[in-house]
């Protein structure tokens, strides 16, 4: 059930993010993100009462909410799949560009072993989404699959992102672009699975590729 402090929260997510770039994760963000949506910074910081782990998390949900407006059923209904993923990744990187020092050091805390569980519900929660909006509807073993991939071709892509100073983000582009093609490949494999476990590709040395892979 959706409070008032979660449709505040939401609202403020994205502004906390961008101040959070000068800020820090920290309530001064909050406050100047309340002053910018002419929100009392009292009432706002009662929809952030848990510190920086939290305001992450709002943050992510808030990018999650804008791409899902974006991508509105008729605007992806004439791509294909492929090109569905990475116009949603793409997309989620030009909402966060406002913030993306902030973005940077917000996967610090993330990855802060207390705030792991948090990390990784939140990594499942935007791949689910993106893969929704894509118009998946597997509910066999490949929804499982078709998420963890994904979570980590965006993980990856993200890390590229944060350090591409180049115009158009063009090295982001190009790693994304072979990462997606060894998700078509995988793809191609589970298609033609023979049923003979000696041929099966190994899915954990799969997802360890698309996680840590050669640049």
């Amino acid at each position: 059930m959706t409070t008032p402090l979660d449709t505040l929260r939401l609202k403020l997510a994205l502004p906390v993010g961008e101040n959070a770039a000068f800020d820090g994760w920290s309530a001064k963000a909050v406050d100047a993100a309340a002053v910018q949506a002419g929100i009392d910074p009292a009432q706002a910081r009662l929809a952030f009462p848990s510190g920086p782990a939290e305001m992450v998390d709002a943050y992510v949900r808030g990018v999650d909410a804008a791409m899902e407006a974006h991508f509105t059923p008729d605007k992806v209904a004439a791509m294909k799949i492929s090109q569905r993923i990475r116009a949603l990744v793409w997309h989620r990187l030009e909402v966060m560009a406002p913030a993306r020092e902030a973005v940077r050091t917000g996967l610090s805390i993330l990855a802060m072993p207390q705030n792991l569980p948090r990390a990784l519900k939140t990594g499942w929660r935007s791949a689910d989404l993106m893969w929704r909006i894509a118009g998946d509807t597997a509910t066999d073993y490949n929804h499982y699959t078709k998420r963890l991939i994904l979570s980590g071709v965006y993980g990856s892509t993200l890390l590229v992102w944060l350090d591409d100073q180049g115009d158009g983000w063009s090295e982001t582009g190009a790693f994304l672009d072979r990462r997606l093609a060894d998700v078509m490949r995988f793809e191609k494999w589970k298609a033609n699975w023979s049923g003979n476990e000696l041929y099966r590709p190994s899915l954990t040395r799969f997802l360890g590729r698309l996680r840590y892979p050669a640049r």
